[in-house]
């Protein structure tokens, strides 16, 4: 009788806050096409927004603090449970948390009227109170090894804080930009690490025998505190020559570990090959930052920061949001129509954005900069449209 009364609770509470990441997918992907459509008429001083920065710190804080969070929290709220064996945190705390983060991103963009200490107070409560809750689950759980997720969050919380430290202190941002960027890179080396080896081995396990991936052994543990220093040392120091090194090591050591996980030999599964190709972008990240920091005249830090940041954070986040929706919801684990022109215009964007940055084609860099707009609103918007009834209807039977 416990156990059915346990099964029954699920159905009193509509679909959409019954699990975290069917808000945050959906209002975070809505959100991630509708911030970058108003970057460049911004940036451009074609549009004027009531905020409080200029529009590369708007623009930069909107997609680290902003969009990614909401993705971020609508993961771990979902493999959270999976960790510990916990109730996952759903209902009225869930509408709490969203509206929290819907809160910030009001008071953000309409900065000018509410100040900059308000706007920081009711900005910075949604990571702080993500980190408490995460931290709850994961502590009354026992799950300690996954206190390294939690350690980067709270990363990324105090990163948001220094935002608008540096903000009053300033005018600008400058270091909470890259502490932001450090630790979003290694939540995405961390988490990546474990399912796109996982999923790879699953599917392939189905398949002809041959290649399988490498386990997470100590070569990888290596890589990951190589990586740790070297974005530690781009965050205190970013124009370091031995940082520059260290990118360049950093490179090199990840794309192994790339390699080790035969995605040459998923090449059949999209929903495979995107996170294995936003994997991909972080090591060509790192190699154009170590470029730019030994050899400035050759490349941009943009193009780097580009790298990582929207082919490496983009592809990786709609990668995991497809899978996880479609698993969670009783779909079969194949990308449809909807993720595939997703994953298609995030990579193009992706590639078109780096060359605008390498500034390769001159006066067409312009033209390039707007096409690249276009494909991330389009991607994160086209996710947001096609897996809309899957986010807001019950899972299917």
């Amino acid at each position: 009788m416990l156990h059915d009364k346990v099964q029954a609770r699920p159905t009193q509470i509509p679909a959409f806050w019954s699990y975290g990441f069917r808000p945050f997918f959906f209002l975070g992907a809505l959100y991630a096409a509708l911030n970058i459509l108003f970057w460049l008429p911004f940036y451009l001083a074609e549009v004027e927004l009531p905020v409080l920065v200029d529009a590369a710190d708007w623009h930069i804080h909107e997609l680290l603090f902003g969009v990614l969070p909401a993705i971020i929290a609508g993961f771990l709220l979902t493999a959270i449970p999976n960790w510990t064996g916990r109730l996952p945190v759903k209902g009225v705390p869930l509408m709490l948390l969203v509206l929290i983060w819907v809160a910030g991103r009001v008071a953000f963009n309409f900065s000018a009227y509410f100040g900059l200490t308000i706007t920081g107070i009711v900005d910075c409560a949604f990571l702080f109170i993500f980190f408490g809750a995460a931290a709850i689950e994961i502590v009354s759980g026992k799950n300690w090894r996954n206190l390294r997720v939690l350690i980067l969050i709270g990363a990324l919380a105090l990163g948001h804080l220094a935002f608008y430290i540096e903000v009053h202190l300033f005018g600008s941002a400058d270091i909470s930009r890259r502490i932001a960027i450090a630790a979003i890179t290694l939540l995405v080396m961390l988490i990546g690490g474990r399912v796109i080896p996982s999923f790879t081995r699953n599917w392939l396990a189905k398949l002809t025998p041959g290649r399988l991936p490498t386990p997470f052994n100590k070569h990888d543990a290596a890589i990951l505190v190589l990586s740790v220093l070297t974005l530690v040392g781009w965050v205190i120091a970013p124009e370091n020559t031995g940082v520059g090194y260290l990118f360049l090591a950093t490179a090199i050591a990840n794309f192994w570990r790339l390699i080790r996980w035969t995605g040459d030999r998923a090449l059949a599964s999209y929903l495979l090959v995107i996170l294995h190709a936003g994997y991909l972008f972080l090591p060509i990240g790192f190699l154009l930052l170590g470029v730019n920091i030994l050899w400035p005249d050759l490349v941009s830090s943009a193009a780097g920061v580009h790298a990582i940041g929207m082919g490496g954070f983009g592809s990786m986040v709609l990668g995991i949001m497809v899978r996880a929706t479609r698993g969670h919801t009783g779909h079969k684990l194949q990308a449809d129509f909807g993720a595939q022109l997703s994953f298609t215009l995030i990579l193009l964007a992706s590639i078109i954005r780096i060359l605008a940055a390498l500034e390769v084609f001159g006066d067409f860099n312009q033209i390039l900069l707007r096409v690249a707009q276009f494909g991330w609103c389009l991607a994160f918007f086209s996710f947001a449209v096609f897996y809309a009834p899957k986010l807001l209807l019950a899972r299917r039977t």
